[in-house]
């Protein structure tokens, strides 16, 4: 198929009127039609009924329209990606994180690509904790900075950034509150707040395990979908949270007691990205994140430690 009935085809499939196709293509509608008949000779049956007052998909034009569509959609994105590094990276590169550690790592990086990559602009946007890749796979971002592991076949995911010990959000008033320490067999004496929305099964067992690793179960407290929200159940002694041990910094209020674990794992972070989507852009981003991960995790501010 030659490219010019490829982006016909489409183009009239979307305004299913001549007239608007050509104005788009900025060709006749003579071309628009003989582009047409000669991809429906190439198929071999009619992709459109015409009339004098409507243009339609057959069922045959429906299905085309389906299967060329995402490949249309790859081939567009790659000219794209090829042309911004033929231009030394000139483009936007959109980036998430997902909590405020991932967000001072994110603008440090943007701070150091605005130097080694002038012409490499950064728009950085929360990820929504209801919905970890969401906004990724629908192309909102380029790439993420979130918690690890990543096991989507969709997605790839790049080495280990920063990793920090984990905490215990707990009402003040919950007997737990007053000892030094917890262990994950305390979360059998609390229902942990789970997190509402579009998240794998696995990534809501780390957040929320289901059983301690003695095997006794751990209740299930009220549905969260951000942050502020879940806290405010904390301090009302809804349930508690497991939580990275930087929230204890970023998001202290009244009424909420964060706790250390003596045996949970730590929480890390990496890159995110569409798979096979690794641009030169976010190639540039990986090498400045890595360099703010290390400092990050030399200030001893979170105890969190480089990757």
């Amino acid at each position: 198929m030659e490219r010019d009935e490829l982006e016909c085809f489409l183009l009239l499939a979307e305004e299913l009127h001549f007239g608007r196709t050509a104005d788009r293509m900025r060709l006749s509608r003579a071309r628009v039609s003989q582009l047409v008949r000669r991809l429906e000779r190439r198929v071999g049956a009619p992709l459109f009924t015409r009339t004098s007052r409507r243009v339609a998909l057959t069922s045959l034009g429906r299905q085309l329209r389906a299967d060329l569509k995402p490949h249309h959609r790859g081939i567009e994105a790659a000219l794209e990606r090829a042309a911004a590094t033929a231009r030394g990276i000139d483009t936007v590169l959109h980036v998430g994180f997902s909590n405020p550690l991932t967000g001072e790592i994110v603008m440090k990086a943007t701070e150091e690509l605005r130097v080694s990559h002038p012409g490499l602009a950064v728009e950085v946007c929360h990820m929504p904790l209801a919905d970890p890749y969401g906004s990724l796979r629908k192309g909102e971002f380029d790439v993420l900075v979130a918690e690890l592991p990543v096991r989507e076949d969709d997605l790839g995911e790049g080495p280990t950034l920063l990793a920090e010990e984990r905490v215990l959000a707990i009402s003040q008033a919950h007997p737990l509150a007053a000892r030094a320490s917890v262990s994950l067999e305390d979360l059998a004496d609390v229902p942990l707040l789970t997190i509402s929305g579009s998240v794998p099964g696995y990534w809501l067992e780390h957040h929320v395990p289901a059983h301690t690793p003695s095997g006794r179960p751990i209740a299930r407290g009220p549905g969260v979908t951000d942050m502020q929200e879940a806290l405010m159940l904390v301090a009302g002694g809804k349930g508690a949270l497991l939580a990275p041990a930087h929230t204890a910094t970023y998001h202290a209020r009244p009424g909420v007691a964060y706790l250390p674990f003596a045996d949970a794992e730590p929480t890390a972070y990496g890159l995110v990205w569409r798979a096979g989507d690794a641009t030169g852009a976010v190639r540039a981003f990986a090498g400045v994140a890595r360099e703010a991960a290390r400092q990050f995790a030399g200030s001893g501010r979170t105890g969190a430690v480089h990757g």
